[in-house]
């Protein structure tokens, strides 16, 4: 279950989201726009077709002419948030599944950008990915973290069909953070991180601290939670360290695709704190 009692000490990250936010459209222009916005920077004569909403009626008072409003309105930016909602995210040794850390990490982003009143969508991904579209308001927040409490976590990780599945929802240059263990196929992450790259790309990768060391030891049975196998097997110090070493090299791997396509890279456990976590991730660039 999502714990919402850290949301309020996250206010003290809002301004580095909004550094970041911001990077996103680094030396863009703001547009003068006729309509709603944020900014009033002028009136013209009111002309058919224009939206009424923007005639000023105390400016008719004085004048007994319609004028409408000109508002300078800045760019806004959508912030895309996936999250691995594969069986294997159902794993604990601690109390805290992974897909529990990665959830509060998701909702965390989804408050800090709602008190930006900017649009995000949390959209679970395992096999096809459930495809949500951006909103704004606290209403939509908790609205997404009811359905994230009731989500049955089920099926292997199909990381580039879900990323495939979901570009359409990417209109523009965005601030897109994927959440997941990425215990899934390298090429196939490669693939999706790509199609990402012209993003502003936040990558987390969330694993059990057991699941890194290994710590069991002797004859053992190895269940496999998005499959359902089971294997027999005996761990022997120079398997842990095999196993040890095929972790380092598949995240490494992970790693050097996103250093080449600009993406920023976290590896957290769920062992470690959800504040040091968001610190880490949304410094401005």
């Amino acid at each position: 279950m999502i714990d919402t009692e850290f949301f309020n000490q996250l206010n003290r990250f809002s301004l580095m989201l909004r550094k970041r936010v911001s990077n996103v459209y680094a030396g863009s222009r703001r547009a003068v726009l006729q309509g709603r916005g944020i900014e009033i920077v002028g009136y013209r004569e009111y002309m058919p077709g224009d939206d009424i909403r923007s005639i000023d009626w105390r400016v008719y008072g004085r004048t007994e002419k319609l004028y409408i409003r000109k508002f300078e309105e800045e760019k806004s930016v959508t912030t895309h948030i996936l999250i691995d909602s594969s069986k294997s995210m159902d794993y604990s040794s601690n109390g805290t599944t992974k897909f529990d850390y990665a959830a509060m990490l998701a909702c965390g982003f989804g408050y800090m950008v709602t008190r930006e009143n900017e649009k995000f969508a949390i959209s679970p991904f395992a096999e096809n990915i459930d495809i949500n579209p951006p909103k704004r308001g606290k209403g939509h927040l908790l609205h997404t973290i009811d359905v994230l409490n009731h989500l049955g976590l089920q099926g292997e990780t199909r990381f580039d069909h879900c990323i495939q599945q979901y570009e359409k929802m990417i209109r523009s240059k965005s601030l897109v953070i994927v959440i997941s263990d990425f215990l899934c196929d390298i090429d196939s992450i490669r693939a999706g991180l790509y199609r990402l790259a012209h993003n502003d790309l936040i990558v987390i990768s969330v694993f059990d601290p057991a699941e890194y060391d290994l710590t069991i030891e002797g004859d053992a049975k190895l269940h496999d939670m998005e499959t359902n196998e089971i294997k027999k097997t005996y761990i022997s110090p120079r398997l842990k360290q095999e196993y040890r070493k095929l972790l380092d090299d598949h995240f490494g791997a992970v790693k050097e695709t996103c250093n080449h396509i600009g993406a920023d890279f976290f590896s957290f456990g769920t062992n470690t704190s959800i504040f040091e976590a968001f610190f880490e991730a949304v410094k401005a660039k």
